[in-house]
């Protein structure tokens, strides 16, 4: 006789650790910048073209919104910078 396997579905998702973003109440903003894609690699050399800044081409939620309109490279190519804040570091007045 086989054995049968039996694949259960959780309506709710599984509680989430206290030490994570949620639960300290961290905002981080993602931006983009310097390009660093090496233009010269198929030579076997390095070049980038000194684009200092992502700019998207397109509105947000579009594929034109993932190309830089000052180089024409794909964000990934561009350095992430992340800045994180806590919502209470921002709120107190002192």
């Amino acid at each position: 006789m086989r054995k049968r396997q039996v694949v259960l579905k959780r309506a709710e998702p599984a509680p989430r650790n206290s030490s994570t973003a949620s639960s300290l109440n961290l905002r981080s903003t993602v931006r983009y910048g310097e390009c660093q894609r090496n233009h010269a690699a198929g030579i076997g050399g390095y070049a980038v073209d000194g684009c200092r800044e992502f700019m998207a081409s397109g509105e947000e939620g579009t594929t034109a919104a993932l190309t830089c309109a000052a180089c024409g490279c794909h964000r990934s190519f561009h350095r992430r910078i992340t800045d994180q804040a806590t919502s209470e570091s921002s709120s107190s007045g002192t």
